[in-house]
């Protein structure tokens, strides 16, 4: 679905990303992992064409900067870190935003079925009449995550969701909803690429790992094959050890 070779992007003369490959196919997870600074976010505005390297970024076969703009916001979708955290609007209207690329003046009986879906999916229907400034931070993280997955509430195949940091300020709860929502995505032939800090909730949901240090790749490939104790201690420079989780037969990582 999406594709990158030897993706390098700097800011002066530091290098925030040097030589990173990424490939990842239809109905697949890729949780990218890595300490404070190795590049995530960096490369998750890469890969969605919010910055510019001089490599191309394949999407479906085709250069991502080749997308019409309208065109492509039908077919990806990008959860950012930072939202703004004054929108003097109400729940229900912040998330139609996500449904802005489908109407021009009034959204239609499939816009309104669209968001009333994903309040429910996100657990915020009971929220949608509330002023969104009144709202906890887990809560407006909630209302972002509908209003991302709503724009792609369409027939369209192969559809493809970033998702930076998209389990901030969220209860274990929500957490847990928050990566199930972005799995049964992925189990439709879609895809998502989610930069996440919880390794263990990685190791469960992900189906492929990229782990990063000091903006290059630092190991890629399965949980299992990413999350050993030598990779992980590696990258963030800190003692670990992995163990099998009791229930999933996921690798477990215990810190310290």
């Amino acid at each position: 679905m999406i594709k990158a070779h030897q993706i390098i992007y700097k800011h002066k003369d530091f290098h925030i990303l040097d030589g990173v490959d990424v490939a990842l196919g239809y109905g697949e997870f890729l949780a990218i992992v890595g300490p404070n600074g190795a590049g995530k976010s960096s490369l998750l505005s890469v890969l969605a064409n919010e910055v510019k390297s001089r490599q191309d970024v394949l999407f479906k076969d085709k250069a991502i900067t080749k997308w019409d703009v309208k065109e492509l916001s039908l077919h990806k979708a990008k959860f950012s870190q930072h939202n703004s955290n004054d929108i003097p609007l109400e729940v229900k209207d912040v998330i139609m935003m996500g449904r802005y690329p489908y109407f021009e003046t009034q959204p239609g009986k499939e816009d309104l079925e669209a968001t009333n879906k994903m309040m429910y999916e996100t657990d915020i229907f009971h929220l949608k009449d509330r002023e969104y400034n009144t709202l906890s931070g887990g809560e407006k993280q909630r209302v972002h995550l509908s209003r991302v997955m709503s724009q792609l509430e369409n027939d369209i195949a192969h559809k493809l969701v970033f998702l930076d940091e998209p389990l901030n300020n969220l209860d274990i709860k929500h957490q847990y909803k928050a990566l199930d929502i972005i799995k049964k995505f992925t189990q439709k032939a879609n895809s998502a690429i989610v930069v996440l800090h919880d390794l263990n909730l990685a190791a469960q949901f992900a189906d492929k790992i990229l782990l990063m240090k000091s903006g290059k790749v630092s190991a890629y490939g399965t949980p299992e094959e990413v999350f050993t104790a030598e990779n992980i201690s590696h990258a963030y420079n800190f003692p670990c050890t992995i163990c099998e989780h009791p229930i999933t037969n996921n690798p477990m990582i215990i810190f310290g």
